[in-house]
């Protein structure tokens, strides 16, 4: 496997110091305390301002996203709370850290002392707990949520955000593994042939569903993007980071909230779909479509994984990425989700 030597680290030059300064030339008066929360794609950080109040400030991750996908993430998720939707979405900042050739006001560019550019968003702390998935109200007012959301996604379109489609997020991504060394056929044939089966299972499962409408998703609706808060202007559940937004069907903000016990699986669903109807309208031949897109989320994350090696943090947190038991693993769990779309 590759290692992890890498010319500059993304965030390398990104401090604490060239973090406040980029807070206050946003307009905004830091009081020196900074909170590192739970993100490995992006740098992100609860900050506090002199005054009391409390903010969260995302730093992208260099190269990932343009200006212009980044701002049509903002736009997008400015809309969902223009609508009365539970959306934690970024507010203006100071001219002093504004792009000239932005859209908008809401992405800052600054660079950092060694001349390093990055860009950030900064939006209101909004504290909450995981949802309690087993509970079927907790389903239903998410379904509800959801399908607000998607009535919402349907009346426009993005321009420069990703299709989710197997060669987005399956083929493309395969591809680089195996480009970047991480898959070499003499010690990974057996994944390379799972891998290249299971692509052509899940193409032919949306070429038997063509025709079924794509809409503006939140792309990456987890418990871990929910927040639910117990009272307040916005108790209930809260949706943040469209990071991953994109245009795809309707299932994918829906699936990942399903439990892991598959016994449980159809109860939960007929929850979640029973609130997402009462603003939504849903195709049911989308329901073929779960472990398709389950499969696809697991080879969009190896690659995920190995294009991110060369970040300090990601060998520490996934150690046992690209061993040969990750391969063997891996083999497994796509043979499985073979069987499974064979069985639809």
């Amino acid at each position: 496997m590759p290692d992890n030597d890498s010319p500059v680290a993304p965030y390398a030059t990104l401090g604490p110091d060239t973090m406040l300064d980029a807070l206050y030339l946003a307009g905004l008066e830091p009081d020196g305390r900074l909170l590192q929360l739970n993100s490995y794609e992006n740098r992100v950080y609860q900050a506090h301002l002199e005054g009391g109040r409390v903010v969260v400030a995302k730093f992208y991750r260099p190269a990932r996203w343009s200006d212009a996908q980044i701002l049509e993430e903002h736009a997008f998720s400015a809309e969902l709370a223009a609508s009365d939707l539970p959306v934690v979405s970024p507010f203006g900042l100071a001219p002093a850290v504004l792009d000239a050739a932005a859209a908008g006001d809401t992405l800052g560019h600054f660079a950092s002392p060694t001349g390093e550019r990055f860009r950030f968003a900064v939006c209101e702390r909004r504290v909450g707990r995981a949802p309690e998935l087993e509970h079927p109200e907790t389903q239903a007012w998410l379904g509800r949520l959801i399908g607000r959301m998607h009535a919402v996604g349907a009346r426009g379109q993005f321009a420069h955000r990703r299709w989710l489609d197997v060669e987005t997020f399956g083929r493309a991504p395969r591809q680089r593994l195996i480009e970047a060394g991480f898959v070499r056929p003499e010690s990974e044939g057996a994944w390379l042939g799972a891998s290249a089966q299971a692509l052509d299972e899940i193409e032919a499962a949306f070429a038997r569903h063509d025709g079924l409408r794509s809409l503006r998703l939140h792309g990456d609706c987890h418990p871990g993007n929910v927040l639910w808060r117990e009272e307040g202007e916005f108790a209930g559940p809260n949706f943040v980071d469209f990071d991953d937004c994109c245009t795809g069907p309707a299932i994918q903000d829906l699936w990942m909230l399903l439990p892991g016990e598959r016994g449980a699986v159809d109860a939960s669903l007929h929850h979640l779909l029973d609130g997402y109807r009462d603003f939504k309208d849903f195709d049911d031949r989308e329901l073929l479509l779960i472990e398709p897109l389950r499969t696809l989320r697991m080879l969009h994350h190896s690659a995920w994984l190995a294009e991110r090696w060369s970040d300090p943090a990601f060998p520490v947190a996934f150690p046992w990425f690209g061993s040969p038991n990750y391969w063997q693993q891996q083999t497994t769990e796509l043979r499985e989700q073979i069987q499974r779309m064979q069985d639809r």
